[in-house]
């Protein structure tokens, strides 16, 4: 497809192995043409909002995947009106740039998804969802993006639903295999958040090691920094 056909589209990007995995499926699609990865930031702590991760572990997925990162800095607290006041704006430069949709790594909550819907009305810019499912579903997505060399670390844990022993481990298949059946495989449900370190969305894997183990605000962290 010619280039100026192709839809410009920013991937919303939470550094977790969801947004790797779509990263890669509309890096397929030739009517497709990503030209970013959106990402918010905890300004006060500059680590991505609700997964914790550092910015420079973020730029080196931004690297690797050979995109430039939208950054989106939020204050700390954060509400949900300047929240979306601050997303709007960014829809608003998206819009100036071509970009024409967002992509959501979302795959079954319907909430979430009417949500993005109901904010995005209006912006010019169309919110779509790739990995889009059913909850039955996510099983056997979590075995096709670990077959495709997708990894992935859990960088946080709802204790509320998932033990705190799971902070730090590689998401693969044993650490499937020990999942309680209540637990959703990719962690939808807000049970886990994961960084992605490798995957075929990236051209090089991104050097990590897990740091300390930390509980804050009700949920168990696991600071991962740059290897080297």
């Amino acid at each position: 497809m010619p280039e100026s056909k192709r839809l410009k589209t920013l991937v919303s990007w939470s550094t977790g192995k969801d947004s790797a995995w779509m990263l890669h499926r509309l890096q397929q699609d030739a009517s497709i043409e990503v030209v970013g990865l959106l990402t918010t930031f905890n300004a006060a702590f500059d680590r991505v909002a609700m997964h914790g991760t550092r910015r420079v572990l973020a730029e080196a997925q931004a690297r690797a995947a050979g995109l430039p990162l939208w950054d989106v800095p939020l204050p700390w607290p954060c509400s949900n009106t300047e929240y979306e006041c601050r997303m709007a704006a960014v829809m608003e430069r998206a819009r100036g740039a071509g970009v024409t949709q967002v992509a959501f790594g979302d795959l079954f909550l319907e909430e979430i998804r009417r949500y993005r819907v109901e904010k995005m009305a209006g912006t010019g810019v169309t919110p779509i969802f790739p990995l889009w499912g059913r909850a039955a579903d996510t099983a056997a997505l979590a075995q096709t993006m670990q077959a495709a060399g997708l990894k992935a670390v859990l960088v946080s844990v709802d204790p509320k639903q998932l033990e705190p022993r799971f902070a730090g481990r590689v998401w693969d298949a044993s650490l499937l295999a020990e999942l309680p059946s209540s637990v959703d495989p990719c962690g939808e449900k807000g049970e886990f958040h994961t960084f992605c370190f490798a995957g075929p969305c990236f051209h090089e894997a991104i050097q990590y090691k897990v740091g300390e183990v930390i509980e804050r605000d009700g949920f168990w962290f696991a600071d991962v920094l740059p290897a080297v």
